[in-house]
Parts: C-alpha cells; structure tokens; sequence
C-alpha cells in the first residue's frame, strides 16, 4: 500500500508517525473519509470544507491549500490502483511535548491512507440506542470531525454485544443526535427529517447532499418519534444505509422505503 505522509509518497512498511504526535498522544486532529468513485475523490470540495472548518475550530493549521490537497487525495488514489474505495485523511496538530497545552510552534502531520472497497448499497441495518455514552451538544468537537471517536466505539461495541448492527446516540437532553459512524435520516408524518446539528449532529457531506437534494427538514427527533416513522435511514459518505428496526422494534414494515431508495441514488 502506498501511503501519503508531509509530501511523501511512501510504501506503508516505511511510514513512520513520531511517538509524540499529538494526534496519537492526545487525539489532537481531524479527518476526513473520502469515497472514490471511478477512480476520483468524491465531493472533495466539501470535505476540505469541513476540514478547514474544523481546523478553525481547534486553531489548527491545514499544511496545504484545496488544490495541493485533492492533488494529494488523487495521488494516492491512483498509486493504490483505487477504482472504487475509500480513501482518509488524517490532519493532526504534530510533535510536542509533553502536556495539554497547545505548543508555541508545531509543524502539522498530514497522512492520506486508501483502499479498494465496493460501495454497493448496504445490507439491512437495525440499531440501539445507546446506554453507555452521550454525544454532547454544547461541546464545539461535537460539530468537527476530530479523531477522538471513543464514544462511537462505546456505543458501537455495545450494539455488537446486543446483536444489532449499530448504536444511535442521545445527547444530552434525551434527543437523538446521530449513530456511530453516519447521519440519521426519519419519515415523519410525511416528511424527511434529520437532527440539526445544533442537537449533537455532525454536519455530515453526504447528509448535506441529502438535505440539499430530497428537501429534508432538521428538527429534534426524539427516541419515540420512530415509532412513528414510516422509514428511516442513516447516510454516512460511503452509503446509504436503510434502518429497519430499532431496540428491536420495526420500523415501518421493517423493508427500505421509497425514500430510502431516493437516497440511494444520491452518490
């Protein structure tokens, strides 16, 4: 595998992250998972949107402008021979010493890693909601793409041990803000709607292509609002995935819906 790391294009067995990155040591850093279809990155301007606005966020610095970095994202497409796969981007504060405190100086760590992958439309997906963890809405992380994702893995290996196949979280006022890896969608009384970002959302690129697209409204969403719901599904940027049941009620009839279908074909 061929690995982008500070300008290089390196094989991975000769890549090396220093043992005082902060990103590693403290999970000071962002990124961004990146879809490649026919052989491209895609929607690369609003990822690098959303990385710059996060890295306003921490006060971090981005090494590169757009153009350097999709130049890079390409690059690393191509050397891996990725027609269709994933590719991430890893954006971290670099090498300092020891301590929380932001360092006077640091030269930011850039790493690009990819893989082939089908992203064919997902299988089925039932859900939890969470018990062991809360997104909180009134953090500013909770609103960047930051590489701390101990909560969703929390939640995640707690769907797992439960025999569902992901975890929606709560956030602190008891609304639903979003699953582990991906955006929630729900058909309410008629109409698609999704939690706002104000409600612990992360503002997702394929939930704003959804938005955008399907005319979704964001509103809070409580857990017994999806009793309700007609269908629900949950974007992420690789896939639409249609939600059939959640803690083991259907949703609907339990089958994709029609507007689940509608989504799928947003890419």
């Amino acid at each position: 595998m061929k690995v982008y790391l500070n300008n290089m294009l390196l094989s991975d067995n000769e890549t090396r992250i220093d043992p005082v990155d902060r990103g590693l040591t403290l999970g000071d850093g962002l990124y961004e998972t990146v879809a490649v279809r026919n052989g491209r990155p895609a929607r690369v301007a609003a990822h690098l949107a959303r990385l710059r606005q996060g890295a306003h966020v921490v006060g971090l610095e981005v090494p590169k402008d757009d153009r350097a970095l999709e130049s890079a994202l390409n690059e690393v497409a191509q050397a891996n021979a990725i027609g269709e796969g994933v590719l991430r981007l890893t954006l971290t504060r670099g090498p300092a010493g020891h301590g929380l405190a932001m360092p006077d100086s640091a030269t930011p760590t850039l790493l690009i890693i990819g893989r082939a992958q089908r992203l064919a439309p997902a299988p089925l997906t039932s859900a939890i909601v969470a018990t062991v963890t809360r997104r909180n809405e009134n953090s500013p992380t909770s609103r960047i793409k930051t590489t701390n994702c101990l909560d969703a893995v929390l939640a995640l290996r707690e769907a797992v041990e439960s025999g569902a196949d992901d975890a929606l979280l709560l956030n602190g006022a008891g609304k639903l803000a979003e699953a582990t890896t991906a955006n929630l969608f729900a058909v309410i009384d008629g109409k698609l709607v999704t939690p706002p970002v104000a409600d612990g959302a992360l503002a997702g690129v394929m939930r704003g292509a959804v938005i955008k697209e399907l005319g979704a409204e964001e509103r809070s969403i409580a857990p017994a609002d999806l009793a309700g719901a007609s269908e629900a599904f949950l974007t992420s940027s690789l896939r639409v995935r249609p939600l059939i049941a959640v803690d083991g009620q259907a949703i609907g009839n339990g089958e994709p819906g029609p507007v689940t279908a509608r989504a799928q074909q947003i890419v």
